[in-house]
């Protein structure tokens, strides 16, 4: 059975420099190994009430049921006042909830943030890691994925143009695919 990296983007952007990067991981899986970039930007924010009371968002259902069906998560985010973004914060919550069926708990994930500035991200990162711990995602430790300067890295369309960037995207989906 193939073995499902669902990847999780915190921007949706036109031109993204974080789904640039993102995107990458598509063509860097191993054959026995399938990568699919959630589409997140869809889901109402999350309220406890459409699960207390309802109706359940359609989306929601999809959403939770994707994930329980995945086997690890990378997630990219960009910067956003030291930290990740609140569409990452949204699917984290839609997909953590109601209490006792966290549908992301158990499973290997992965953080990558990107940004324009010299950190990479860094606060961002950090913050991230903090929340997945909590809701038992298990985040690969090493090697830690700050991209800073991402204008540097990616050519007029958006692709990675730097192969030590992308070595360093390989080596952390093979750390995560090893703990899956």
């Amino acid at each position: 059975m193939m073995k499902k990296i669902g990847i999780v983007v915190g921007s949706q952007r036109n031109g993204s420099y974080t789904h640039s990067i993102a995107k990458e991981f598509l063509h860097l899986v191993p054959q026995g190994y399938e990568a699919k970039i959630f589409d997140i930007s869809q889901l109402p924010i999350y309220n406890q009430d459409y699960d207390d009371v309802g109706p359940l968002p359609q989306s929601y259902i999809d959403f939770r049921n994707e994930v329980e069906g995945t086997d690890a998560f990378i997630f990219a985010t960009p910067e956003h006042n030291r930290s990740y973004t609140a569409l990452i914060k949204n699917a984290i919550d839609v997909a953590s909830r109601p209490y006792g069926e966290n549908k992301w708990g158990g499973k290997p994930g992965a953080v990558v943030s990107v940004s324009p500035g010299s950190l990479g991200g860094f606060g961002a990162n950090h913050h991230l890691r903090q929340v997945l711990t909590f809701i038992d995602v298990q985040p690969v430790q090493q090697p830690e994925v700050y991209i800073g300067g991402v204008l540097s890295l990616l050519d007029e369309e958006g692709n990675l143009n730097k192969e030590d960037t992308r070595a360093l995207l390989k080596a952390l989906l093979d750390t995560l695919i090893a703990k899956m």
